[in-house]
């Protein structure tokens, strides 16, 4: 559900830009309370893992479609709503900086649409109710089902009102909205089960996680994360280095529903302004554009005469692990900048 700039308005872009660096402040401020040097590392490797299973991408059967996690509520789940929401907009500012998926100019969407809703709302407001104490193993899958399914057609609602806000013509709010709400309906589905799936499995190796990030309070002293957080690195180094070859090749739900209404999965660029800075920006920065090599001319112009061929793509590994790393250094960067701003 990775908005690009060609939908939105600069206005509207810039506002969701303000609105999310807002929240990226408080939780920022909120983090530094009960920040500890067990949280950091753990934020650091859980923000690779999204990383590389935000890369695969699983088809919707019968739609030509396919969707792929955004993981907040499972962040949420396992470090609480401040660092989770660091940790998801950490992803997407690498995301859209080094490897060109999200625009720019829509990244304070992106930011919005998939960290806002499950952080602050579907968390404390439906998780949380629903799993109650956390013992019970049917409720805790229900819970996380439902809250990823409700702050993701909350997304996908937003993105249908950003569009219209911007005033994209092409997309007209009835037929649009009737289109991504039904689609994301099932990816969330999908990602609910997943997550249940992950969070049942560290409540059973860790349960002090879970309490900690349920109450907000620092891990104590002498709980080890290792086993965890190894199995997290492994997870994210076999997701992104080798699954990756196998993700789905329809377009997303956000993408189908603009080719069910325009024909295109894509809106025409805008070639000046705010997102024509942003472009030329993300061209320079972006070193593995769609998660693979950039093309030289003499291979684009293969491409353009005869399809790829569908085999492993040694990009794609490379994206993988080399994106997951970047996560991981740059969410211990901010984790050791919240420390240090603490112990001042």
């Amino acid at each position: 559900m990775h908005m690009a700039d060609a939908l939105l308005s600069p206005t509207v872009g810039t506002i969701m830009w303000a609105g999310s660096m807002a929240t990226i402040g408080y939780s920022s401020r909120k983090l530094k309370e009960n920040i500890d040097n067990k949280t950091i590392p753990l934020m650091g490797v859980m923000g690779a893992f999204i990383f590389a299973a935000m890369m695969i991408n699983f088809t919707i059967p019968g739609t030509g479609s396919s969707g792929h996690i955004a993981g907040g509520i499972l962040l949420t789940v396992m470090l609480g709503p401040y660092a989770a929401f660091l940790v998801l907009a950490s992803v997407l500012v690498v995301q859209a900086l080094f490897f060109a998926d999200g625009g720019l100019l829509a990244l304070g969407c992106n930011i919005w649409n998939m960290g806002f809703y499950p952080c602050f709302l579907g968390y404390p407001l439906i998780y949380k109710p629903i799993a109650g104490d956390g013992t019970s193993a049917r409720r805790i899958s229900m819970a996380a089902i439902l809250s990823v399914v409700i702050t993701l057609q909350l997304g996908a609602f937003s993105v249908v009102l950003e569009t219209l806000f911007s005033g994209k013509s092409e997309l007209p709010f009835g037929t649009f909205v009737l289109l991504m709400q039904p689609i994301h309906l099932a990816i969330g589905f999908v990602e609910g089960i997943i997550t249940a799936g992950i969070i049942s499995y560290a409540k059973k190796v860790r349960p002090e996680i879970i309490e900690s990030s349920n109450f907000l309070r620092p891990l104590d002293a002498g709980i080890s994360l290792k086993n965890i957080m190894v199995t997290f690195v492994i997870l994210a180094v076999v997701t992104g280095g080798a699954l990756s070859w196998f993700a789905s090749t329809h377009p997303d739900g956000l993408e189908w529903s603009i080719k069910k209404v325009t024909g295109k999965t894509e809106l025409a660029e805008q070639t000046n302004g705010v997102a024509s800075l942003f472009k030329d920006i993300q061209e320079k920065t972006a070193f593995l554009p769609d998660y693979n090599f950039k093309p030289s001319a003499k291979e684009e112009s293969k491409a353009n005469e005869a399809p790829a061929w569908p085999g492993i793509e040694a990009g794609t590994s490379v994206a993988g692990i080399v994106g997951g790393a970047i996560v991981l250094m740059f969410i211990l960067l901010i984790g050791l900048g919240i420390r240090l701003f603490k112990k001042q």
